[in-house]
């Protein structure tokens, strides 16, 4: 049941223009991550100016659930996923 840890290579894409806010990471190793499992992205802040992109070469730390994480992440996702819905960029100030 103990979590188990490792380091992978990876790349990060992040674009910052008026038309797209993205940034997608890409594991080396054809590693999959699963349902519980957590990825973090080593290394100092990306900071990424208005209107530019960068492509960087870094390690995540990919931590594996166990196996009573893994069921319960499947058992609640799809409750949880509702909260992804319901979220705003906007101060929640009226214009």
């Amino acid at each position: 049941m103990a979590r188990r840890s490792f380091e992978v290579p990876c790349t990060v894409r992040v674009i910052n223009t008026d038309a797209s806010l993205e940034a997608h990471v890409e594991l080396a190793d054809d590693v999959i991550v699963g349902p519980g499992d957590e990825v973090r992205v080593n290394g100092d802040e990306i900071v990424v100016p208005f209107g530019q992109s960068v492509v960087l070469e870094r390690t995540a730390t990919v931590t594996r659930a166990g196996a009573v994480e893994r069921m319960w992440t499947r058992l609640t996702g799809d409750l949880e996923f509702m909260e992804l819905c319901e979220f705003s960029f906007s101060s929640g100030r009226k214009l």
